[in-house]
């Protein structure tokens, strides 16, 4: 009886595992064939821009559509602390004068989480209530679900930023593209279950 028991108990086991494996794996393809692999254009303004730190072409991307009036004021988050806003500046030498009064670093943020914490803080100081978000086409999902889980009340609008190279092959011809977002996904998987336990944490 015993035996018979633990073969069951063996077998559920074991195809719990394999469930949970397979459903993984389909999640992964979802999560990876929703990732956006062109740019897109913005059909509507917001009262703020953030942009998250991470690929060089996501801080120009923000401040030209700072440059364009799709926001009022755009906030860099997550500089490094030893990273002035004259070298930032220089990336985009075209709108260096944006700098002295629309743009805002915040030095604080160490991660996604504390970006989406700084961001909610510095809308609710500017009374903002909407905001572009600007990141990598891959990052933008988590970036996303934290954002709306500090600020729910704020109303987003994405603007994923396709590296040349998700715009030249697709994310399963390139290992180290598929890599990249099978890591963003499980820590996109993390965050999801992180909120859901603990809907209050901020950190």
């Amino acid at each position: 009886m015993l035996t018979r028991l633990a073969r069951w108990i063996g077998f559920l086991t074991m195809t719990a595992a394999v469930i949970g494996f397979l459903a993984l794996i389909v999640g992964y393809y979802l999560f990876a064939s929703g990732i956006s692999s062109e740019e897109i254009k913005l059909n509507r303004n917001a009262d703020g821009i953030v942009v998250l730190t991470g690929a060089a072409s996501r801080i120009p991307d923000a401040i030209e559509l700072l440059a364009d009036e799709r926001g009022q004021r755009l906030l860099i988050t997550g500089v490094h602390r030893s990273t002035s806003a004259s070298e930032i500046a220089r990336l985009t030498p075209l709108y260096a004068r944006l700098f002295a009064c629309c743009v805002d670093l915040d030095r604080s943020a160490l991660n996604t989480v504390g970006n989406a914490i700084e961001a909610k803080r510095w809308a609710k100081e500017h009374r903002f209530n909407s905001l572009i978000v600007v990141t990598s086409s891959w990052h933008m999902p988590r970036a996303m679900a934290e954002l709306e889980h500090q600020g729910p009340e704020l109303t987003l609008i994405p603007f994923p930023v396709v590296s040349e190279n998700m715009k030249s092959n697709p994310w399963w011809a390139n290992a180290a593209t598929a890599r990249l977002i099978l890591s963003e996904y499980l820590k996109y998987l993390f965050a999801v279950v992180r909120m859901h336990i603990d809907p209050d944490t901020a950190s």
